[in-house]
C-alpha cells in the first residue's frame, strides 16, 4: 500500500524501515548474532495474548485490543451476523450444513459477497455461524483497517507522510524484500512497513530444529540487510527496526478439551456456545445450568486455568459486551487443544503461540539501529516510536482535509 503524498524534498529524504516478522520470538534470537552489527539495540517484548489478529493492531495503534477492538477473529453478535440466513439451513444433517465443501461455500460467499474480506476462513461450524461476526472485515494495513484506533498508517497520511506498506495480502516474503529494495531506490516514501508472515508456519512445523532456523535466519538476514543497504544508498542515516508479534512455544501435551465438554450432556446452543481455538475455548451461556457445568468442569482440568475479570482486564482483553467470551479458559504453555474449531485431526504443529504472555516463549522481538529514546516493555510501545523515527509528531497531523487514498502495491 502507498500514499501518494507530497515527497520530500530531493536531498533531504529520510528513510525509515520496520519489519515485522510474524512469531520470531526472543528465544529463537537470544544468543544469535542476527543483524546484531548493523541492529544493536535488542530487547525481548512482552505481547499480548491472544494471536496476531490481537497483537498486530496492538502494534499499529499503541493500544491494546479492549481499546483498539480487534482481538480473536470471531465474537459474538447474533444481532448483527452477516451468516444470520444459514439459520434456515439447520435442518440438514452435519453430514451436509459442516462438510469441507459446505465450509467452501460459506468462505466463498463470506469472501466475495458478505464483506468480510479476502483473508476471511469459515472455522466454526456454518450451524453455529448465524451467531458471529467476523473482526477483520478491512485490511488492517489500509487506512481506516483498524475499527476502534487509529493507526500508524491512518496518522502518516493525516501527517501527509509518504509510506508504503507490504504484506501477504499482495506478496510472499521474498517479493516483499525485493519490491522494498526498487521502491526506496526509486520511490519518494519516506517510511517503509514490510509484514513478513511466512515465518509463523515455519516455526509452527520446526520450531525443534535449530539447524533448519539458523538457515532459514540466515535467509531473512540476508534479505533484510540488502534493504538496509538500498536505504542507506538513499540516506545514510537511514534506520531499520525488526519486530514480531509474538512468539512461539514448543508443543509438550494435546488435550480433547472439546470431549471434556462434550461429556457434559449440554445443549448448543440451547444451553451454551462455544468456539475452540488451539490454545483457548470462549463461552457464551444460555442457562445457569450450563454456566455452572462449565465452569465447574474446566476448574478440574489439568491443562489450563479460567480467566478471571480481573485477569482480563490487566491483559487488555476484557469486553463490556463479552463478545469475546463470557468465560475464557487459557491452555498451560505447551498445551494444545488436540481438535478444535480452528485446527482438524490433520494439523498437528510442533510449536504454537496464544499462552500466557508471561511464558517466555511468547516474547516478541526488538532489533534497531537507533536507540530507543524511552524505555520499551511491550509490543505496544512500537507504535510510539515508529511515530518517532518518522518524525510523525514533528510533522503534526491532519494537514490536509482530503490526503490521497492509498494504492495497493503488487508485486
Amino acid at each position: 500500500m502507498t500514499s501518494e503524498i507530497n515527497p520530500a524534498p530531493k536531498g533531504h529524504r529520510k528513510v525509515n524501515i520496520v519489519a515485522l516478522i510474524d512469531a520470531l520470538g526472543w528465544k529463537y534470537l537470544e544468543g544469535r548474532d542476527f543483524l546484531s552489527d548493523v541492529l544493536p539495540h535488542r530487547q525481548a517484548l512482552r505481547t499480548v495474548l491472544g494471536f496476531s489478529s490481537g497483537a498486530i493492531p496492538t502494534i499499529l495503534t499503541g493500544v491494546l485490543p479492549s481499546q483498539h477492538g480487534h482481538w480473536n477473529l470471531y465474537y459474538y453478535d447474533p444481532q448483527g451476523s452477516p451468516f444470520r440466513w444459514l439459520r434456515y439451513f439447520r435442518f440438514l444433517p452435519d453430514s451436509v450444513l459442516d462438510s469441507r465443501v459446505a465450509r467452501k461455500i460459506v468462505k466463498e460467499l463470506g469472501r466475495r459477497v458478505l464483506g468480510m474480506g479476502p483473508l476471511f476462513e469459515c472455522c466454526v461450524s456454518p450451524r453455529w455461524m448465524p451467531y458471529f461476526n467476523w473482526v477483520e472485515k478491512r485490511n488492517i494495513y489500509d487506512r481506516g483497517g483498524i475499527s476502534g484506533a487509529p493507526s500508524i498508517f491512518d496518522q502518516f497520511a493525516g501527517a501527509q507522510i509518504e509510506y508504503r506498506v507490504y504484506s501477504y495480502h499482495h506478496s510472499a516474503d521474498e517479493s516483499i524484500l525485493s519490491q522494498a529494495r526498487q521502491d526506496i531506490e526509486h520511490t519518494d516514501a519516506e517510511f517503509f512497513f514490510l509484514y513478513l508472515s511466512e515465518m509463523d508456519m515455519f516455526l509452527h512445523m520446526n520450531c525443534n530444529d535449530p539447524a533448519k532456523i539458523q538457515q532459514r535466519l540466515h535467509w531473512y538476514e540476508d534479505g533484510l540487510r540488502s534493504v538496509l543497504a538500498s536505504a542507506r544508498r538513499v540516506d545514510p542515516a537511514a534506520t531499520m527496526t525488526v519486530i514480531s508479534d509474538h512468539g512461539m512455544t514448543p508443543i509438550t501435551n494435546h488435550f480433547d478439551l472439546t470431549g471434556a465438554v462434550d461429556g457434559l450432556n449440554l445443549k448448543m446452543p440451547g444451553d451454551y456456545l462455544a468456539v475452540f481455538d488451539s490454545t483457548m475455548a470462549r463461552f457464551w451461556f444460555f442457562s445457569e445450568k450450563a454456566r455452572h457445568a462449565v465452569r465447574e468442569r474446566l476448574s478440574q482440568l489439568p491443562c489450563g486455568r479460567i480467566l478471571e475479570d480481573q485477569e482480563l482486564r490487566q491483559l487488555g482483553i476484557f469486553f463490556d459486551d463479552r463478545r469475546f467470551g463470557e468465560l475464557i479458559f487459557l491452555l498451560k504453555p505447551g498445551w494444545i487443544v488436540s481438535k478444535g474449531d480452528f485446527n482438524g485431526a490433520g494439523w498437528m504443529p510442533l510449536g504454537m503461540h496464544g499462552y500466557d504472555p508471561a511464558d517466555s516463549y511468547s516474547d516478541a522481538i526488538f532489533l534497531s539501529s537507533k536507540a530507543p529514546s524511552r524505555p520499551i516493555h511491550s509490543i505496544a510501545d512500537v507504535h510510539a516510536l515508529m511515530r518517532e523515527h518518522a518524525s510523525l509528531d514533528a510533522a503534526g497531523e491532519s494537514r490536509s482535509p482530503n490526503p490521497k487514498p492509498a494504492e495497493a502495491i503488487r508485486s
